[in-house]
C-alpha cells in the first residue's frame, strides 16, 4: 500500500502504478464510489485476474473506467443521443452507460455479452491512472465478490491482502456505494442498479420515462447487463436484518430470543429514529437522515461492525423515496 495526495496525485506514484497495470498487474485504487480493483481493460489475461482475485463469477461483468467522453465513443459501436446527455451531464462522475461494445473490449469484460458498461469517473487519482495508462481501466469493487464493498485502502487491505501488486491509499470515497447504471440499448432506457443519480436525475436529463429493470433471480451462470445484481451482494460477515420502526417490537423481541439462545452474541442496530425502544444491550448507531450521507457512511459503518465481531446487525429501513433507491437496494441485497 502507498499513500497517494487525493487531490493532486503524485506524477511518480500514478505512473509507478500504471506500470503495473501496462505489464498485467492489479492495481487498487480509490474512486468517487468505492475502490476499485483495476486492470488493462484491453487485456483479457489481466482482466481474468480480477475475477481469480475477487472469486467473481465469469458472468458477472465488470465496468470499463475511461477518462472523458471521446474515450467513451471508442469502445461503443453506438453513442447514441441518450449517451450524450447522460455523458455531457453527469461525467465525471458514478454514472455508468451500458452500450454496445466495439470488438476491442475482450468478452471477460462483458460476460460475453454484446453490450459494455462505461464510466468517467471524478476521482483525481482514477483519472491520473486512467491517462497515465492512456487505456480504458476495467474495475469493480475491490473486495471479495457478494461482500462489503471498500470505501477506504485499508478494507481493501483487510479483504485482498497480498492478492493486489498495488493498492493506492487515497483516503475514504466520498459517495460510499457504486455508480448508478443505466443500460441504453433498447428503445427505453433501463435502470439496472440505482446509486446516488436518482431515475428521476435521469429523466430529468432524457426527457423521458425510465424503466426499472425486474429484479433478477440468481439463475446459475446467466450473464447480466450490470453488476451487483446478485440477490445477495455487499454483505458483511454478521446476520444482517432490516426492519421497519413499526414493527420494532418484532426485532427487540427476536434479538431478545437470539441473545437467550447465544449468550455471548453482540447485536447493533442502524437506526434513524433515535426513539425507538431497542434492548438496552443494543449498540444503537444513529444514521443520517440525509439519502446521501447515508450512503456514504454505510460501508464503513457495516466494515466497522465487522471488525469488532458483532454476531447480528439490525437496521432500520429508510424511507422510501426514489432519493433513498441505491440505499435500499443494497440493503436489501446486503440482508437477503
Amino acid at each position: 500500500m502507498i499513500d497517494v495526495d487525493a487531490h493532486a496525485p503524485e506524477r511518480e506514484i500514478i505512473a509507478r502504478a500504471a506500470e503495473i497495470l501496462k505489464n498485467g498487474g492489479l492495481v487498487a485504487f480509490p474512486t468517487e464510489t468505492v475502490y476499485g480493483l483495476g486492470a488493462d481493460a484491453l487485456n483479457a489475461q489481466a482482466v481474468l485476474k480480477i475475477f481469480e482475485t475477487k472469486g467473481r463469477p465469469a458472468w458477472n461483468p465488470v465496468i470499463a473506467h475511461v477518462a472523458s467522453i471521446n474515450a467513451a465513443r471508442e469502445l461503443t459501436t453506438a453513442w447514441t443521443d441518450n449517451a450524450e446527455k447522460l455523458g455531457s451531464a453527469f461525467w465525471p462522475g458514478p454514472l455508468t452507460l451500458v452500450l454496445p461494445k466495439r470488438d476491442i473490449v475482450p468478452d471477460v469484460v462483458t460476460a460475453g455479452l454484446v453490450a459494455v458498461g462505461i464510466r468517467v469517473p471524478s476521482h483525481p487519482v482514477a483519472l491520473a491512472l486512467i491517462t497515465a495508462l492512456n487505456r480504458p481501466i476495467a474495475a469493480p469493487s475491490a473486495n471479495r465478490f457478494t461482500e462489503l464493498s471498500p470505501t477506504t485502502a485499508a478494507h481493501v487491505q483487510n479483504s485482498l491482502g497480498d492478492r493486489v501488486d498495488l493498492i493506492l491509499n487515497g483516503g475514504p470515497c466520498d459517495v460510499g456505494i457504486e455508480s448508478t447504471v443505466i443500460d441504453l440499448t433498447s428503445d427505453v432506457p433501463t435502470l439496472l442498479r440505482p446509486g446516488a443519480i436518482s431515475r428521476e436525475q435521469l429523466m430529468r436529463v432524457l426527457g423521458g420515462e425510465v424503466r426499472i429493470a425486474p429484479h433478477d433471480t440468481d439463475t446459475e451462470g446467466e450473464a447480466r447487463l450490470s453488476p451487483g445484481r446478485t440477490e445477495r451482494h455487499y454483505a458483511p460477515r454478521a446476520d444482517t436484518w432490516l426492519f421497519d420502526a413499526d414493527d420494532v417490537a418484532t426485532i427487540v423481541r427476536a434479538t431478545g430470543e437470539f441473545r437467550t439462545r447465544n449468550s455471548s452474541a453482540s447485536l447493533a442496530a442502524l437506526v434513524l429514529d433515535w426513539s425507538l425502544p431497542l434492548d438496552s444491550e443494543v449498540h444503537a448507531i444513529r444514521m443520517p437522515r440525509d439519502p446521501l450521507a447515508y450512503a456514504r457512511a454505510l460501508y464503513a459503518t457495516l466494515h466497522q461492525l465487522d471488525a469488532e465481531g458483532y454476531s447480528v446487525i439490525a437496521i432500520q429501513r429508510p424511507p422510501r423515496s426514489d432519493a433513498w433507491a441505491g440505499v435500499h437496494d443494497r440493503l436489501e441485497r446486503a440482508t437477503h
